[in-house]
């Protein structure tokens, strides 16, 4: 007596693909995390790159005079209404209720915060994004 074959998967064949699968994801999961560090330190260079370009043409059209931009929460003054920005620049590095905000100063930071998201020289017409130094490279977050 013989007994029909039925065609499917054995219990090894079957364990085998999920072991494969498990190790694909281990090696895909945390690339996603870092794209998304990434995703954050690249846009906050481009709004750093818009904002101080801004304050350039402002610079040449008003005059050799910068915007009187003040602390607070995304307080540029003329810089801002659709002129030279339609919005206020946004530090995704920082993130938070605080990625709008600057402050006055003289000079980038020295470590990574939460505090601000720019810090301006109305003087100099200099701009820097808050946890980033000198060369616009990001302070690690904790």
């Amino acid at each position: 007596m013989r007994f029909p074959r039925q065609s499917g998967f054995t219990l090894v064949e079957i364990l085998i693909v999920v072991v494969i699968l498990g190790v694909l994801s281990a090696i895909v999961v945390p690339q996603f995390a870092r794209a998304s560090g990434d995703a954050q330190m690249v846009g906050t260079v481009d709004q750093l790159v818009k904002l101080r370009r801004a304050l350039a043409v402002y610079f040449v059209r008003e005059n050799s005079r910068f915007p009187d931009a003040s602390a607070g929460d995304g307080t540029w003054g003329g810089l801002l209404g659709g002129r030279y920005m339609r919005n206020a620049p946004s530090n995704i590095w920082v993130g938070g209720e605080n990625a709008r905000v600057i402050t006055i100063g003289t000079g980038p930071d020295s470590s990574y915060h939460q505090d601000y998201g720019w810090i301006y020289n109305p003087d100099t017409g200099d701009v820097w994004a808050a946890g980033y130094d000198a060369n616009d490279n990001p302070f690690p977050k904790p």
